[in-house]
């Protein structure tokens, strides 16, 4: 290795232009979250009803990861790109005129299918684009994650202030915005491309260890999503509240992904860090369900569970990455598709046993989720030997780009 500096922040145009647009897309995320409440009141729609907005983006989100590999491969990661950032601005503002929970909750499908097209192009353009290693390539797609989901619920909460239609209108906005980035930005020939078979996803769940990556990531989505969708209402806040309790939040878990988690991955495997990292995340689940009822107690666990889904996200994308020889976008969309229906079942169940028992069962929910993610990957360790063998280069490559060689 040569002792010239590499840096992550030095990039081609087309990785910031992607990059770009994938902080407006895990803006779109956080916005909707500080209105939950909001659209429960104004459209006279129950908590669970309003958290199908959760469940019906990722269903299609999830379902649709099985073919994006199958339709980039044979229109191109441009076209691919740009066919999912169409479809969000034109579902975000059916969303915003609508009438009705069951309206906007419909609409939010058609958003899904755009997300779904747009995020696992993404993470494998970044990747394949970049100019230093697949590990610090995930460093900065994890941080445009972390920058869209701190300042998306922020916005959303003065958004939402205004009207609860406003996040979805902001949505349209910034995607129109991304939408142009990555048209302009995004240039050159691509890469002769191999068309991808349909079952390739399908058969990709077959290898034991990106099946194993897959059932632990299902089971922690749903710890996830319980903590950003249901939390909004024990906390009791109005938009703008919720907004800075969120931003808080995301600014926690991009700070970990960015920055901790290869510091983290410098002394520890990438399996024994997930088994740290999990049962942390349930202890923080556990103490949510004991002081549910004060605000200030659970805007603390929020923000400490931030910080450990912040260092779980990425050393899954980094696993998932390294877990197979598969092309990097059959992996992720194959990966991502079970992980996204673990998050769609969240929501609506955290909401239904808040009303059956009281505001603490959700997050006892959540907590037990999250442990069964844990002995997934105790219990599916020797299928993960390959992503430990991968994880001192790739980790202290990550290191050094981030934090080292100040020369």
């Amino acid at each position: 290795m040569s002792g010239a500096k590499v840096s992550v922040w030095r990039q081609p145009a087309q990785v910031w232009a992607v990059a770009f647009a994938c902080v407006i897309a895990f803006m779109g995320i956080g916005l909707v979250d500080p209105i939950l409440p909001a659209i429960a009141e104004s459209l006279e729609a129950s908590p669970v009803e309003t958290e199908l907005l959760f469940t019906s983006y990722l269903v299609v989100t999830g379902l649709a990861m099985l073919v994006t590999s199958w339709i980039s491969s044979r229109i191109g990661t441009k076209a691919t790109l740009l066919t999912g950032l169409a479809l969000i601005v034109v579902f975000a503002l059916l969303c915003a005129l609508s009438g009705s929970v069951d309206a906007v909750t419909g609409f939010r499908t058609g958003w899904g299918l755009g997300n779904a097209l747009f995020i696992s192009t993404a993470l494998a353009t970044i990747v394949g684009a970049a100019s230093v290693g697949s590990a610090a390539a995930i460093i900065l797609y994890e941080a445009a994650l972390g920058l869209g989901i701190a300042i998306g619920p922020l916005l959303g909460g003065i958004l939402g202030e205004i009207s609860w239609r406003g996040p979805f209108f902001g949505v349209v906005a910034l995607m129109a915005i991304a939408f142009i980035a990555v048209m302009v930005l995004l240039r050159g020939g691509e890469e002769k491309r191999t068309p991808v078979p349909l079952s390739a996803p399908f058969r990709a769940l077959r290898q034991p260890a990106l099946a194993v990556l897959a059932i632990a990531a299902l089971f922690y989505n749903i710890g996830f999503f319980v903590l950003l969708a249901f939390s909004p209402f024990p906390l009791g806040f109005g938009a703008m509240g919720i907004g800075l309790t969120f931003f808080g939040w995301g600014v926690a878990l991009a700070v970990t992904s960015v920055w901790v988690a290869p510091l983290l991955l410098r002394g520890l495997s990438r399996s024994t860090a997930m088994l740290i990292v999990l049962p942390l995340l349930a202890i923080d689940l556990l103490v949510a369900a004991l002081v549910v009822a004060s605000p200030a107690a659970l805007v603390t666990c929020i923000i400490v569970g931030g910080l450990l889904l912040g260092l779980m996200n990425t050393i899954l994308t980094e696993s998932v990455m390294e877990a197979t020889d598969l092309p990097r976008s059959v992996a992720s969309s194959a990966y991502s598709a079970v992980r996204f229906l673990g998050g769609a079942a969240a929501p609506p169940i955290a909401a239904a046993l808040w009303h059956a028992f009281n505001a603490s069962v959700p997050f006892v929910f959540a907590a037990v989720s999250v442990l069964v993610s844990a002995a997934t990957i105790l219990f599916g360790r020797r299928a993960l030997a390959r992503i430990d063998a991968h994880e001192a280069d790739a980790a202290e490559k990550a290191a050094a780009v981030l934090v080292g060689d100040a020369a």
